[in-house]
C-alpha cells in the first residue's frame, strides 16, 4: 500500500470532502441571508406606464412590502422623477407637494400603500419610481420599485397666449361698427 492509502480510500475522502462542500454552501448562503442587516422589502406599483397632458394631474400607488420574519421600522418612501431624455429638466419639489413619506412601523409580512399625487409640470419622456429606505442613512441598501414610464405631451391649445379672442374680436367688433354707421346712414332724412 502506498502512503496515501488505497484508492478506493482516497475516492470515497474525496466525495466526502465534495458532498460536504456542496452542502455547505446553501447552508452559509441562508446563515448570511438570515444575519444580513437588510429585511427582505419589495416595493411595487399600481401600473408601469402613464400618460398625461403638460399641466396634468394624476395619481398612483406603490405598495411596500416587508417580506422579512422580523418587523422593520425607521424606513423613508421617496418619489423620484427623472427625465429620460437628453434635454428634459425635472425639478422634482414641482412634481409633488409630498415626495417623501415616513412609514409606519411594517411588521413582519406587513405592507402599507401610498397614493402619490402627481402634477406633470415638463413635457417629454420621464421615468418615476419610489426608493425606500432607512431614515438612519445607514445599514440597509434602498429598495426601488419597477419604474413607471411617464410620457407628457405638450398641451395644444388654439387660444396661445390669448390671442383667439383678440384675433376674431377685433374684425367682429370693425364689422359691427361699419354696419352700425351703414344703417345710421339709411335712417337719416333727406336721403
Amino acid at each position: 500500500m502506498s502512503r496515501l492509502g488505497s484508492p478506493v480510500a482516497l475516492l470515497g475522502a474525496l466525495v466526502a470532502a465534495l458532498l460536504g462542500a456542496l452542502l455547505a454552501v446553501p447552508l452559509l448562503a441562508a446563515q448570511a441571508q438570515a444575519a444580513g442587516p437588510s429585511p427582505r422589502l419589495s416595493v411595487t406599483v399600481d401600473r408601469t406606464e402613464i400618460s398625461t397632458q403638460l399641466g396634468g394631474k394624476f395619481a398612483f400607488r406603490s405598495t411596500i412590502t416587508n417580506n422579512d420574519p422580523a418587523s422593520v421600522s425607521g424606513l423613508i418612501a421617496h418619489l423620484n422623477v427623472v427625465g429620460l431624455r437628453d434635454g428634459v429638466y425635472v425639478d422634482p419639489e414641482d412634481w409633488s407637494s409630498q415626495r417623501t413619506h415616513y412609514l409606519e412601523p411594517l411588521p413582519a409580512g406587513g405592507s402599507t400603500t401610498i397614493t402619490w399625487h402627481v402634477h406633470a409640470v415638463d413635457d417629454g419622456v420621464l421615468g418615476m419610481y419610489i426608493a425606500v429606505l432607512p431614515e438612519s442613512g445607514v445599514g440597509l441598501p434602498p429598495v426601488t420599485s419597477p419604474m413607471i414610464r411617464l410620457t407628457v405631451a405638450e398641451k395644444q391649445t388654439l387660444n396661445s397666449g390669448g390671442i383667439i379672442p383678440l384675433a376674431l374680436g377685433i374684425p367682429a367688433l370693425i364689422g359691427l361698427l361699419t354696419l352700425g354707421v351703414r344703417v345710421r346712414r339709411g335712417r337719416q332724412p333727406g336721403r
